[in-house]
């Protein structure tokens, strides 16, 4: 028996470079979808148009079919017959250099704009013959016309192709940036990255159409954010935000995805513990960058969790202590496309993607896509989870005062505090980029002008009082020295008046405790806190 087919030559480096995938493998063939490239048969005999046929198959996932798109036959020349419902249809054509009747065909083959995303397999067929020629890799392509909307250079080199990234912690007031390697094109990092897809609850219910729906990367990066996490089955990372880091390694030992990745592969797919959610917003980071959706990583500072869904974040004092729900927390955004929302293009781009595990979404830990501008113009009615991240930087804050007897007794609500310093690094520099009038409507001028009445008319009708209040080293010296920064509230109560409860609060950098001030007190009253560092004791004197 004398084959058909003599050899192969996909022009793995050469096509790799075209579809900037180099940096992943140039022995691999890795290509990005709507782009063409090079594939050479090299075959026993002359070529003849006008009698032979060659019929090529690519599939993916264990279910291949031409209805569901995971399946594409096309030839040449292309005379196969199709349903009408195939979905996702290759197509190849001979390049003019090529000569047939050498029998050498170099092919340009293009995948559909709309192939899912993953590992593929290609046959060819000529005559009664079939042999399998190669095993690819397809990824989204942010660089194809029409099917993202970031089509700026220097965006893809940053939120494509950039493997070093920023990620910023702290408190808003004292913005601590930390350096972290996302490691997007490391070894076997495609393989890895299909491996998450193929772990998820998604595919295990019904593994032919979630293969189908990685085409789209609304389905994959909602899919993603379930992964990241380990309260989802076989997710990447278990979160700790305790003190116990026993069986694994505290979430600041990480400053590199790829280790984390690696890791979770090669242990069958088990839980890499711990992380919090900047380690898990770097991972997932990663993953989208490799599978080719543009992805950077956010910071917002006094973030607060909506357990209620109403949109009103409550913090309660008692006159016991003191409990906070606001501080920082880490997402990602994913640049992609949302008809699914409006078709005139009106919440494209940027979406919020949280893979930190906080609420349910659909049965499962995960949040997002959410659109940044429905974030802001506050449509909270729009999937996925606007509400949610809409409470994270906008909610109304509420206090309350909690009494021994348990009632409870509203002192002060506030609009905007919640949201503040959001943050990102910039296009092609070091620098932190705020882009927190992405999320959130500026504050107009008729605040401001409510906010110095009451500054004038609390000067000019009441004395100052200074109060202070001793917080002994003794007690809390484990937490000056470990910790970056403290939260100080202290209440007043009117014994002439016992309704007439004051609040001052502020946040210190131990590092280098600034002078502030502090505005949170019913009937908008305005306090100034003066702080004092000593050897064993924190002063506050409030004005009230």
């Amino acid at each position: 028996f004398i084959s058909a087919f003599i050899g192969v030559d996909p022009h793995s480096g050469s096509n790799n470079i075209d579809h900037r995938t180099s940096e992943i493998s140039l022995k691999e063939l890795i290509v990005r979808r709507g782009q063409p490239f090079k594939f050479t048969l090299k075959l026993a005999k002359p070529f003849k148009l006008a009698l032979d046929e060659l019929i090529m198959t690519v599939k993916t996932g264990d279910h291949p079919s031409e209805d569901l798109g995971t399946m594409s036959r096309f030839g040449v020349p292309d005379k196969v017959q199709r349903l009408p419902s195939a979905k996702a249809v290759w197509k190849a054509e001979l390049q003019r250099s090529t000569a047939p009747e050498t029998g050498i065909l170099t092919l340009s083959i293009t995948p559909s704009v709309d192939s899912p995303v993953g590992e593929y397999t290609m046959s060819a067929r000529l005559g009664e013959e079939e042999r399998a020629l190669a095993n690819l890799s397809v990824l989204f392509n942010p660089w194809c016309p029409g099917r993202f909307l970031i089509s700026a250079q220097k965006l893809q080199k940053e939120y494509v192709m950039n493997e070093q990234g920023i990620i910023y912690k702290g408190v808003d007031n004292y913005i601590a940036p930390i350096h972290w390697d996302y490691g997007q094109f490391e070894q076997d990092m495609v393989s890895i990255c299909v491996k998450i897809l193929d772990c998820s609850i998604k595919h295990k219910q019904d593994p032919a159409k979630d293969v189908s729906a990685r085409c789209n990367a609304i389905y994959v990066s909602r899919v993603i954010t379930s992964m990241i996490n380990s309260e989802n089955e076989g997710g990447i990372l278990k979160g700790n935000w305790g003190n116990d880091f026993r069986g694994g390694v505290s979430p600041t030992h990480w400053s590199s995805s790829y280790p984390i990745l690696k890791n979770w592969f090669n242990a069958c797919f088990c839980s890499v513990k711990y992380g919090q959610c900047w380690v898990f917003s770097g991972v997932m980071c990663s993953v989208m960058r490799l599978l080719g959706i543009p992805c950077r990583v956010i910071t917002n500072y006094q973030s607060a969790h909506d357990t209620n869904k109403n949109l009103i974040i409550e913090t309660y004092f008692a006159d016991y202590g003191v409990r906070e729900k606001e501080n920082y927390h880490v997402w990602v955004e994913g640049w992609m496309r949302r008809p699914d929302l409006a078709k005139d293009g009106r919440y494209d781009g940027w979406q919020v993607l949280d893979p930190t595990p906080q609420e349910k979404s659909d049965g499962m830990f995960c949040c997002g896509p959410a659109p940044v501008s429905a974030v802001r113009n506050g449509d909270t009615h729009l999937k996925y989870d606007v509400p949610f991240v809409f409470a994270e930087v906008n909610a109304d804050c509420i206090t309350w005062l909690v009494k021994r007897d348990g009632s409870q007794v509203k002192i002060h609500s506030e609009d905007h505090r919640i949201g503040q310093s959001i943050s990102t690094k910039a296009i092609g520099t070091s620098k932190r980029m705020d882009i927190t009038n992405s999320y959130k409507q500026k504050e107009g001028g008729r605040f401001f002008h409510i906010y110095i009445y009451f500054l004038i008319h609390f000067f000019l009708f009441h004395p100052d009082l200074i109060i202070p209040i001793l917080v002994p080293y003794s007690r809390y010296q484990k937490l000056m020295i470990d910790c970056e920064s403290m939260n100080i509230s202290a209440m007043v109560t009117d014994q002439r008046k016992k309704n007439h409860v004051f609040l001052a609060e502020n946040r210190i950098v131990l590092m280098n405790p600034p002078i502030g001030h502090a505005c949170c007190v019913e009937w908008a009253k305005i306090y100034r806190m003066a702080i004092y560092l000593e050897k064993k004791n924190v002063i506050f004197k409030n004005s009230v």
